[in-house]
This record gives C-alpha cells, structure tokens and sequence, in this order.
C-alpha cells in the first residue's frame, strides 16, 4: 500500500487508526483483519467509500436496501473506489415507539460516530422512511466527510375496487370512512392488504418523499433522484451513479458544507413550499442547518410561502402519486418552473451548479402534474407560519390541504390533556363537541411525550364522522405525518409541558384561527391567563431517572429549532 506524501493527511484504508502507540503496527493489524475478508493489497490501495446500509426486517420503506447496495458498490467500483457498506440504525415510522422522532437524533449520533470511527475518503446515506435522511444529514453534516444522499424511493400504488390507492394518505381516508361507519370491518380489512403496492417509501408527499426532494434541491442528491420508485429499474441506475459520484467526491474532498449553504436551503424551503410538502421538513430542514451553524427563521420561511405557489399536484395537497410526479419530470421540473425563484449557481454533488443540471434536464412537456407559476394548484406555499397568544414561539399549519371555509374559524375549545386522556374520551357519546369546536391536546411536545408524536392529527370524534364531519380545526405542540391534510394547527412553541400558553387553554374557552393574518389566538384576557398560570405553578417536566430518554428530555430542543440536541448544534455562523 502506497504511503501519503509527507504532510497530507491519510486516506483509504490509512485513516483514522485505531490509537495501539504504533500508527504503523495499527495499520498492520487493521489490514490482517480485512485481508481475512478475502480483500487483496490493490483493493486496499484505493479510496474507500463507506456506504450505510439501513436495511432491517423492520423497515420496509428500505426494503430494496440489498438492490441500492449491490448498484452503489458497482458504481464505486466502475469508478476506481472501494466500497465499505455499514449498518447504523433504521428507524420506521410505524415500528418506532414512542415515536420515530424520538429516535432521530439518536440515529443522528450514530451516523455521525460511525463515520467518524471507521476509515472512509466519502459516504453514501442509504436511507427514506421519514426520519432516517434528515438524520443521516444531520450526522453527516457534523462528521465533516464528503457525503451524498440516495432514498430508497418511494413505493407503487395499489388498488380498491377499481380506485387507485397508495399510502398513507388514502389510509386516513379509508379509516375516517370507517369510523363514519361508510365502510365496514370487512371492507376496511381488505382495503388494508390493497394500499401498499411494494417496499418503500410513502407514494404521496409525505415526510419521506418530501425529504427526498429536498435533498435534490439541495444539491446533496444526484439530479433525478427523488421521485424514482424503489422497485424501478430507474432507482437502481441512480444508485449506481450515486456510488461513481461519491469517488469523485473523495477525490475533490468536497464538503457538505461547501454544498449546503444557505442559499441551498433556501432552495430546499422552495421546493417544499412549491411541492405541498410535508411540515416535519422544517423541523428537519431547520436541524440539519443547525449543524452546520445555519439559523433557519420561521419569518423567512413564511415570507417566501407568500411569493412560493404549490406547483405540484400530489396527494395529500392534491390528486396524484409520487410515480406519476417521476414521469412527469420529478423534481429538476419542479425547478425548471420555479425560474427566478430558485438560486441557480449554488454547487451540487456532481461539480455542477444547480442551474447547469437544471437546463441539462431538457424543456418540459406537456403534462397536469407538475404547474406553471401562472396556473398554480395553491396560490401561496403549502405551509404557513402563525402566531398568537397562543404561540408566541410559532407553529405551522398546511394550508393548502385544509377545508377552505376552515381557514378563518373561531370556535370552543374541547381540551385534552394528554394522548391517554384523547384516547379516553374522544369517541365518548357524552362529549359536548360539535363541527365548530376546536380540539386542542396538550403534551405532545418533544418533552411532554417525549419524542413529539405525529398524533397532531387528531380523529374526528365518531359522533361527528358519522354525521359526515371530515375535518376540524385542530391544535397541538405535537406533529402530524406529512401525508395527513387538514385544518391542523402543529408544533405550538413553546410547548405545553416547559410552560407555553398551550397548557392554559381550558374547555369551553374561544380561540380564532386566522391563515390569512397567520393568526393562533386565544380569546382570554391577559390578566385570566396570568391567574390561571399562577394558580397552575411553573411547569416541571417529567425527566426519566436514566438512558437516552432522560438525555432526550434534558437536551431537546423546540420545533423552531429543529428538535436537536443543544450539544449537537454547530455554532451560528449565519441566519436564513
């Protein structure tokens, strides 16, 4: 094996050796280990590409994980590069309690301390289901090696009875018919085997395919590569690429944060914007940005929704699927219309700026998929930022995907304390509710839960569904799943259990909500909340006696700064 030029730092096989007092009896042993793999002095002469292998028998947004794996190594080697594959954690969505969010920056940290433990010039992040990609940015961003993103894609559609159905936003829908009682046990069983039509990721807008575009956008992702199905041949020629570009950037040592800088992220809260993407993704976006000393404001964001349309015409904002947005030109088409908006000279993974890889993408076509800026699904952005009393912090709700007369509503509240006391009564024949209320839960916070549950997205209660109530405006400091659509008011800040105005709220009080004026308020007098918080005493968090969870509670971050841990954030350099 060839040794470094005096004064260049190690690569390939030389880096990082285990501490014995002897770098180069380190080395001798480490390459005995390997050498009992089968692997000869010529393979370890070459850079090596570590590439994280998330697949589990829990997860099945990644299982075409073997597949990306087998093609990704094929492009590192086609290229010259030695391949390294790695497990680290897989979180999914539907397998994680208390909640996958509560695991993100757990994955984060092991992302991070894996690549920084193990020799690797450049790393691939294999990964889709919701949490997984943002954390793999999030570690990747602070270990500091050049790294590029490739999703698992997303997965086909099923049918129904001759309707086309996909996860999860047809889930929600089949289910609220079923506790309406328009379908019953039997049907709804059978719809169950019919909405996921193969492995991978959600095939609507949700957090997952929303993450995927916004690493494309970023420039941290192979031009192309969000919106492929995992199970297309499609997917597995960019996992091939993906693997041949991570050698070119071990060979440029180009680093993420060359890559991400503000301007990226700024294209990234374009697309999302532009897609009717999910509301996780400024939690994510907003963490990822932290690692790398990039203060993400809510102001901002709100103020390009103002100017952002929804281009996109994709469930949960609208009526198609994520294979039908990949024919449609996926995302450098999404880029293609947003024109001006879009910064085109920020760098990508591929050496080129954003606008070289958006014009070689090739005009458009006709198709009613993807909008122009002047025939928009949504006139403004998906996403909007309000505030009030009530979230002097902030919080978000989509408003492109709630009932149009619920966007200016006031109304009673019906309170709920906590996930078990919503459990409890919210199907109680005797709840005084009705069509105008608003449904208010508390304690669904990244303390309170812990870990910030998607269960923003409260049930319509059966009394009401079965009358033919579809949607409610609802409010919590929790989140919900980027495939959910609503009048759903999430990530009030600050929660509830560190003592936000949320945990004042009581049963039978008024509260407006305004979209246009970007309005959460609580119609009670400053003096009555000052009375009800004195006699409430300061909010005292439940903090476990030990292990993660405890570390969790006292660490975590609120929604407006992305739910991190604060000793994982880079220092502010900059703010967007």
């Amino acid at each position: 094996m060839s040794d470094p030029a005096v004064g260049e730092p190690p690569t390939g096989i030389r880096k990082g050796l285990t501490n014995y007092g002897d770098a180069e009896f380190s080395l001798f042993l480490r390459k005995a280990f390997i050498k009992g793999a089968g692997y000869s002095d010529d393979a370890l002469d070459r850079p090596v590409i570590g590439i994280i292998n998330t697949g589990s028998g829990f997860n099945p947004c990644h299982g075409n994980m073997p597949a990306l794996l087998e093609a990704v190594k094929r492009g590192v080697m086609l290229a010259g590069g030695l391949p390294v594959d790695f497990p680290t954690i897989s979180i999914h969505e539907s397998f994680s309690q208390p909640t996958s969010m509560f695991l993100r920056n757990l994955m984060s940290m092991d992302t991070e301390e894996m690549i920084r433990a193990q020799p690797m010039d450049a790393v691939v992040l294999i990964g889709g289901c919701d949490k997984t990609v943002p954390a793999q940015l999030m570690g990747a961003a602070s270990a500091g090696v050049p790294a590029i993103s490739l999703v698992t894609g997303s997965m086909l559609t099923g049918g129904y009875q001759g309707e086309r159905v996909g996860a999860c936003t047809d889930c929600r829908a089949f289910w609220g018919k079923f506790r309406g009682g328009e379908i019953s046990k039997p049907e709804i069983d059978d719809v169950n085997s019919r909405l996921v039509g193969s492995v991978g990721t959600c095939s609507v807008m949700g957090t997952a395919s929303t993450m995927a575009c916004l690493t494309e956008a970023m420039g941290i992702a192979m031009p192309g590569s969000a919106s492929a199905p995992a199970v297309t041949a499609d997917r597995v020629r960019i996992a091939e690429a993906t693997g041949t570009q991570a050698v070119a950037l071990a060979a440029a040592e180009t680093k993420m944060d060359t890559i991400l800088t503000q301007e990226s992220f700024e294209n990234g809260l374009r697309v999302l914007l532009a897609i009717g993407g999910s509301t996780n993704a400024i939690i994510h976006l907003t963490a990822v940005a932290g690692r790398l000393g990039i203060r993400l404001s809510l102001e901002q964001q709100d103020r390009m929704s103002m100017e952002t349309p929804v281009l996109l015409d994709l469930k949960p904002s609208g009526k198609y699927y994520m294979e039908d947005f990949h024919r449609a030109g996926g995302v450098p088409a999404v880029l293609r219309e947003l024109g001006s908006l879009i910064h085109r000279d920020v760098p990508t993974v591929t050496g080129r700026t954003l606008g070289e890889e958006i014009d070689d993408a090739g005009p458009g076509f006709p198709q009613d998929i993807i909008r122009t800026l002047s025939n928009p699904v949504y006139p403004e952005g998906s996403l909007a930022v309000l505030r009030g009393n009530l979230a002097p912090g902030g919080a978000i709700i989509k408003q492109a995907a709630v009932s149009p007369s619920l966007l200016e509503h006031t109304g009673p509240a019906v309170v709920f304390e906590n996930t078990a006391d919503l459990a409890a009564r919210i199907d109680d024949p005797d709840l005084e509710v009705t069509a105008d209320s608003v449904l208010v839960l508390k304690n669904i916070g990244p303390v309170g839960a812990p870990g910030m549950p998607e269960a923003g997205y409260l049930p319509i209660p059966k009394k009401l569904a079965s009358q033919g109530v579809r949607d409610m405006v609802r409010i919590s400091d929790g989140r919900m799943s980027g495939t959910a659509a609503g009048a759903v008011v999430l990530h009030v800040t600050p929660e509830s259990a560190v003592g936000g105005p949320l945990r004042l709220v009581q049963t039978g009080d008024t509260i407006t909500l305004g979209v246009s004026r970007r309005l959460i308020q609580l119609e009670v007098s400053d003096a009555e909340l000052a009375q009800r918080e004195e006699a409430m005493g300061p909010a005292a968090p439940v903090v476990p006696e030990r292990g993660y969870r405890k570390l969790f509670v006292t660490e975590v971050t609120q929604a407006d700064e992305g739910c991190d841990f604060r000793f994982l954030q880079g220092s502010f350099v900059s703010d967007l």
